[in-house]
């Protein structure tokens, strides 16, 4: 019998020599059974109630290829934690013939995938309980219940037996000096992207050492992020704003906000930064801001759920300096997000949005869509339809003489038991035989329909579609349509400033389609892979074309 371990550990607190622990145990019950060893699954400080875990992924993957007989592991919630999981983990190995056994249990079966399978996630949730009952008698006594703030570092404390004492904060004084500009910026007029900008432009290092964005000082107000939003700057500690929950399709965490009766909040003065003064001025301004009939209305509706790409390069396109999103100026020109917004790059340049969709759609329509390539799409298209014509043909026509001779004998056998033949098993042939009349009737009706002829012009018809790209973007019946279509051929867009105008690499399934119509010899590369680049000069005429 061949062996697999598998082994896990779910918390960065722990050790990973809790893995090293776990294998050595499991590999001495495979000597003493005297079975074969095959591999070693291992998932580092990763909970049991993830499914997507590398180890466990490939474990499966393994079991389903038959690379070993039995799976070894400390106990089933080393496997999973997930009621659901773990009977899908039984389910999976059951079918590929690959037995469980644990330490702990034993042989694993239908009664411990039930029993224990219900204990793991009940004793998950009464953690999840008793944590969060620990962290909330932290936050009352005025320390920190998880996270750090900018503007303030960890104290290190022990108590009188020595043993560490978590959730102590002191105050940053020059990271407290940047906030207090901050809030004395915002409160005088000054608008989250200017202050941004001039931070960056100083040098002064934001949270985790990142550049400064207009959203890292506005943030979100519902939820309370940003520096302007942060309580703790007034002297006040604010906690259980939010919940998670996991997505049971991906695993992952959402957070999902709680009510305000439900937030613990404590007064902290000696951690207070902002002025109660400047605190309420600021936050008279936003409320203000807010107020606005057209963004109050927008906040309301929850636009940002509804959103859909308005135009072509909507998200994709990319500044080729600094790698940030080109984001709209004006009406019709995209600029550096990171240029404008926080002053990190040097690329100050604009370029007209509808020029830049043009030039891609004259890359398809000069490069892609010539006549012969479709002639030649085209007869290879009639070559397949009549070779998958004929294969039918051929199948639908043994079908139907099939069911002529079966007919046949059932129409013999029916006649013979009329003039009173009498057979052991003639019962269950006059059923076979009524059975398979059904089912060749039923496969005959279900035959596709003959494949429609193609116009003879078709190459043209088709010429004629795609030089009006343009047209059929701005006709709204066809917009949504064709914009979805030409959206999903692009991965993105990096536009660089050159001396004469700028260089457009396109990337994604359009540049790789590009590279076939031009002749390239690499047919095996991955679409998303390929790129091409073009010279956009005065006017935007495609100057060069550049594989």
């Amino acid at each position: 019998m061949r062996a697999a371990v598998y082994a896990r550990y779910s918390s960065e607190l722990q050790r990973d020599a809790s893995i090293e622990d776990q294998v050595r145990l499991c590999k001495a019950r495979i000597d003493a059974e005297k079975w074969t060893p095959t591999g070693v699954y291992t998932d580092h400080a990763m909970s049991g109630s993830i499914r997507m875990r590398p180890g466990y992924q490939k474990l499966l993957e393994d079991a389903r290829g038959g690379a070993f007989d039995i799976v070894v592991s400390e106990a089933l919630d080393r496997l999973s934690r997930d009621q659901e999981d773990i009977a899908g983990l039984y389910k999976h190995l059951s079918f590929a013939g690959v037995t469980m056994i644990t330490l702990a249990e034993g042989e694993i079966s239908e009664l411990h995938v039930g029993l224990k399978g219900t204990m793991n996630a009940l004793f998950l949730k009464d953690l999840g309980k008793k944590t969060w009952r620990g962290l909330e008698g932290r936050v009352r006594q005025g320390r920190s219940g998880g996270g750090l703030s900018y503007g303030y570092d960890v104290v290190k404390e022990t108590d009188a037996m020595g043993d560490p004492r978590y959730g102590g904060r002191s105050v940053n004084e020059a990271e407290a000096a940047v906030i207090c500009r901050i809030f004395k910026d915002y409160a005088a007029g000054k608008s989250p992207r200017a202050i941004a900008r001039d931070l960056n432009r100083e040098g002064l290092p934001g949270p985790g050492g990142r550049p400064w964005g207009d959203t890292t000082i506005r943030g979100h107000f519902t939820r309370r992020t940003g520096i302007l939003n942060n309580e703790l700057y007034a002297g006040r500690l604010i906690w259980n704003k939010q919940r998670y929950v996991k997505d049971p399709r991906t695993g992952k965490r959402l957070a999902r906000p709680n009510p305000e009766r439900l937030w613990v909040v404590h007064e902290i003065p000696e951690l207070r930064i902002v002025d109660p003064a400047i605190w309420d001025k600021v936050h008279a301004r936003l409320t203000a801001v807010r107020e606005v009939p057209g963004v109050k209305k927008a906040i309301e509706k929850q636009f940002w759920l509804k959103r859909r790409a308005k135009h072509l390069l909507t998200g994709l396109a990319k500044c080729g300096v600094c790698g940030g999103d080109l984001a709209p100026i004006g009406q019709d020109y995209l600029a550096c997000s990171a240029a404008r917004r926080k002053g990190t790059c040097a690329n100050k340049r604009g370029i007209r949005r509808p020029m830049l969709e043009g030039l891609i759609l004259d890359t398809l329509k000069d490069n892609l869509m010539a006549p012969e390539l479709v002639k030649e799409f085209i007869t290879e298209f009639h070559a397949e339809v009549n070779r998958l014509r004929r294969d039918s043909e051929l199948g639908a026509g043994r079908k139907r003489k099939e069911l002529d001779d079966v007919t046949r004998k059932l129409d013999g056998l029916i006649s013979a038991i009329a003039d009173g033949l009498r057979a052991t098993g003639l019962q269950s042939k006059l059923d076979e035989l009524e059975s398979r009349k059904a089912a060749l009737e039923k496969d005959i009706a279900a035959a596709p329909a003959a494949a429609p002829r193609l116009h003879p012009n078709l190459a043209e018809i088709y010429r004629h579609k795609v030089e009006n790209l343009q047209e059929a973007l701005r006709d709204p019946a066809t917009h949504s349509e064709a914009l979805e279509i030409l959206r999903s051929l692009v991965d993105r867009v990096v536009v660089t400033p050159a001396e004469r105008g700028f260089t457009v690499e396109l990337i994604g399934a359009i540049a790789y389609m590009v590279k076939l119509s031009a002749g390239s010899e690499s047919l095996t590369k991955e679409p998303y892979l390929s790129s091409v680049k073009v010279v956009a000069g005065r006017g935007f005429e495609p100057l060069t074309f550049r594989l």
